[in-house]
């Protein structure tokens, strides 16, 4: 752990969002911010969140930027945010959103 260096919830969001593609794990991330992954886990928990939310919540905020301002296909933007595929995205999003990928791209253009 670097002594006196506490990644910003910022720093934690940008190095999600750089290793999106590779899955993002917790070892990845804490890795890149030069942290060990029990001292990241803690310095999340103690400001009310954990590594799965912030993956979660870049991965949905990425993949409606790509829908809003590409025209990517689904399966590459699901690729993109590090999911297996367009159907595990496409569930996701759903959930997430209430309503599909494609529906969402649509409106975000009128």
């Amino acid at each position: 752990m670097k002594l006196g260096h506490i990644p910003s919830q910022h720093a934690v969001r940008e190095a999600v969002a750089a290793s999106l593609q590779s899955g993002a794990s917790l070892r990845q991330i804490a890795s890149r911010l030069g942290f060990s992954t029990r001292s990241l886990q803690r310095h999340l928990a103690a400001n009310g969140t954990c590594h799965s939310a912030i993956v979660a919540e870049v991965r949905l905020a990425t993949a409606c930027r790509l829908l809003t301002e590409t025209d990517e296909k689904l399966s590459r933007i699901a690729s993109l945010v590090g999911y297996n595929g367009p159907t595990s995205f496409s569930r996701s999003f759903m959930r997430l959103m209430k309503v599909q990928p494609a529906s969402y791209r649509r409106q975000q253009r009128k």
